[in-house]
């Protein structure tokens, strides 16, 4: 069976589909993975086909605020209409150059998705990472997940979910009339589109358990580890560090803060020499590095897949520009299934179940 797997974000929002692309292909399915550009490598590498994206989020975070509060939240949408804006042409060129039977949507393509699959007959599913649909249980992540009481957990899961809505009405009345389907209410396609089929969410509920009051078709199905490469080793400089003492911590912020690195560095330094502890530091789209804190090697700052290496009380005596990739190849993971697939739906793709 023809899957296409469509996902926009960082390497945090693309990394768990290579695991679950790579693990459909086991089952026996052709796979192709669409996103943006800067991440042909990291899919291809993991063994299925890639299609392009428009957009780049690393551009766009830049210009991000931190926290998580709703000033922060209101700055991401209104960075964010732009990038979903350009989605759209993307995702149709994908059907058309796959041509699959299953479209598996994550978070922030899915209300485009739908369009697109009803457009072309597919079957479709959502892949999400985040519980994003409201409960009384917890609070929405977008707004760090704190409880605000029961009912105040829904009323603002509710508000958030209508605000992130609001980002996709013109985009969908813009892609229904490009694919000659008729205009309808959004809510009016969400209670037909979301329920039509089931959605997946790629985190164990061990870490965050299903809320009691969610949907039956909202299904909580384990982590999707990255795909490994069984070839990658680490530099030696590394492996040299690592050789030399205690088992180090690893720091790394991922794709948040870009341009921050040498802020966050300092106080991870500090972090470390205070504990007492050694440290390898990712420098992710922050371009987190040692910096003064630490002796750099001949390599400096290796940019987004670079470590540091920090001795801790020892002294900092940093091993840094080490190539460690950030993506898939780091670490090895051995697949483990949380239980039997008996909730495949039919006409889905076997690998859906649990990888916990």
């Amino acid at each position: 069976m023809r899957v296409l797997i469509v996902t926009s974000g960082s390497m945090g929002d693309v990394a768990p589909y290579t695991g679950l692309g790579a693990r459909l292909q086991e089952a026996g399915h052709e796979v192709t993975i669409a996103t943006h550009a800067p991440f042909r490598e990291t899919v291809e590498r993991a063994g299925p086909a890639f299609e392009p994206l428009p957009g780049d989020l690393r551009a766009t975070l830049t210009h991000a605020i931190g926290g998580l509060n709703a000033r922060a939240l209101a700055r991401q949408f209104t960075l964010a209409r732009p990038l979903i804006a350009a989605l759209s042409p993307g995702i149709v060129a994908a059907v058309e150059s796959a041509r699959p039977r299953v479209l598996l949507l994550s978070t922030m393509v899915a209300p485009l998705g739908y369009q697109v699959a009803d457009a072309y007959g597919l079957r479709r599913a959502g892949v999400f990472l985040q519980p994003v649909y409201p409960t009384r249980e917890f609070a929405p992540v977008l707004l760090g997940g704190r409880s605000l009481g029961p009912w105040g957990n829904l009323a603002a899961g509710w508000a958030t979910f209508r605000a992130a809505e609001s980002l996709y009405a013109s985009p969908i009345r813009e892609l229904r009339r490009d694919l000659g389907l008729p205009q309808a209410p959004l809510p009016t396609l969400r209670k037909k589109q979301e329920w039509a089929a089931p959605t997946f969410h790629g985190f164990s509920p061990t870490v965050v358990r299903r809320p009691g009051d969610w949907p039956s078709q909202l299904r909580v199905a384990g982590y999707w580890w990255p795909a490994t490469d069984p070839a990658w080793r680490p530099p030696e400089n590394l492996e040299a560090f690592l050789a030399a003492g205690p088992a180090p911590v690893s720091i790394g912020f991922g794709s948040m803060a870009p341009g921050q690195g040498e802020r966050l560095g300092e106080i991870a330094v500090a972090a470390a020499r205070r504990a007492g502890v050694r440290a390898v530091l990712q420098a992710g789209w922050s371009g987190l590095a040692a910096g003064a804190g630490g002796t750099a090697g001949a390599g400096g700052t290796a940019g987004a897949g670079g470590t540091a290496g920090l001795g801790g009380s020892r002294g900092l005596g940093a091993s840094q520009g080490l190539r460690a990739p950030s993506g898939p190849g780091t670490p090895r993971v051995r697949w483990t299934s949380c239980g039997p697939e008996t909730s495949r739906e039919p006409g889905m793709p076997r690998g859906l179940s649990a990888m916990c």
